[in-house]
């Protein structure tokens, strides 16, 4: 398999397995079950749902597509850091580096409360320097709850622009769906947001939301609210409110927090990591622009346990308003 786009029908396979698969175990398992603790990893916690997609996700890279060439299978949850698969063949063989989130929104979903999403990035293997922005092929799968049966599913090849479409989880039918960013371009009644899920430096994080929609907007008037926010903790949901106009501005900006954090005697936080964020160029492709906190291009490596901070304008009339304004706030704050 040369063209990464020959890998598409087979991925879209595997994630409709895990999507099934996981939505039948939350159909059947009571949530406190699906809420336990299966392993305690450096990079996150592993919860007993995970295991379901986990176990879906090896069987079928053995079984579907490491026949057609050597790959190495970047995953949280698996039993090494990376996997080379066909077992036994060596890395450098491999044509491609695929990267995976089985279930990003873990706890949102197994709680019953939001949609989670299937994630997976491609990208020709460079060996340890292969990064986020190698990527040609991306594939994100929504989860749905399990009152819900419809889902989406969005996937881009670099430089062929992004293509979604809702499927029908009950009877199989698929209608394409536009992906159309804002096209706003001011962040007045519309979605925009500071990432801060966990404890640990959320007044940081708040006090540069707060300062940054003042400058931005002004001070509302009383009893009115000039724009709004919405913790989707998923940075594949995330990513897919950006590109399907949904919200505006979107800042995970946990790994700035380190030193601030270290100053206080914390320890480093929670934060986004590359198979996280490994379908950031579906978003680019529907004409969101995603950066890093400095304004460039994402160059994580393709690993499990990389920080990264990532900042998505819906267009570019909102990044020229926001960034300037952002980069200074960041220094105000000691985060850059």
């Amino acid at each position: 398999m040369t063209d990464p786009a020959s890998l598409l029908p087979l991925l879209r396979r595997l994630h409709d397995q895990i999507r099934d698969a996981v939505v039948a175990r939350c159909e059947t398992t009571d949530p406190v079950a699906l809420a336990q603790v299966s392993d305690d990893t450096p990079e996150d916690t592993i919860y007993a749902i995970d295991r379901v997609s986990e176990d879906t996700l090896i069987r079928f890279f053995e079984r579907e597509i490491a026949p057609h060439g050597p790959i190495v299978l970047i995953a949280e949850g698996l039993p090494e850091a990376s996997l080379v698969l066909p077992r036994g063949r060596a890395e450098a063989e491999a044509r491609w580096r695929i990267i995976v989130d089985p279930i990003d929104g873990t706890r949102g979903l197994m709680y019953q409360k939001r949609s989670a999403w299937i994630l997976t990035g491609v990208a020709p293997n460079r060996g340890p320097a292969t990064t986020l922005a190698d990527i040609e092929l991306a594939l994100q799968t929504e989860i749905p709850l399990v009152k819900q049966h419809l889902c989406d599913v969005l996937w881009a090849r670099r430089g062929g622009g992004a293509r979604a479409r809702r499927v029908n989880r009950l009877t199989g039918e698929e209608t394409p769906i536009p992906l159309r960013p804002s096209a706003a371009t001011d962040l007045a009644q519309g979605f925009a947001s500071v990432t801060r899920f966990f404890p640990g430096g959320r007044d940081v994080l708040a006090a540069l939301d707060d300062a940054l929609a003042q400058q931005l907007l002004g001070i509302p008037p009383a009893g009115k609210a000039l724009c709004f926010e919405d913790q989707y903790l998923c940075t594949g949901g995330q990513l897919h409110a950006l590109a399907s106009g949904q919200d505006r501005f979107l800042a995970d900006l946990r790994p700035l927090l380190v030193p601030v954090l270290a100053r206080r005697g914390w320890p480093a936080p929670m934060c986004c990591h590359p198979y996280d964020v490994c379908t950031e160029l579906i978003a680019r492709e529907a004409g969101v622009l995603v950066t890093d906190p400095a304004g460039r291009p994402l160059q994580a490596p393709l690993t499990t346990d990389h920080d990264v901070a990532w900042i998505g304008y819906a267009n570019a009339a909102l990044r020229r308003s926001i960034e300037p304004v952002l980069q200074r706030l960041l220094a105000e704050h000691g985060l850059c």
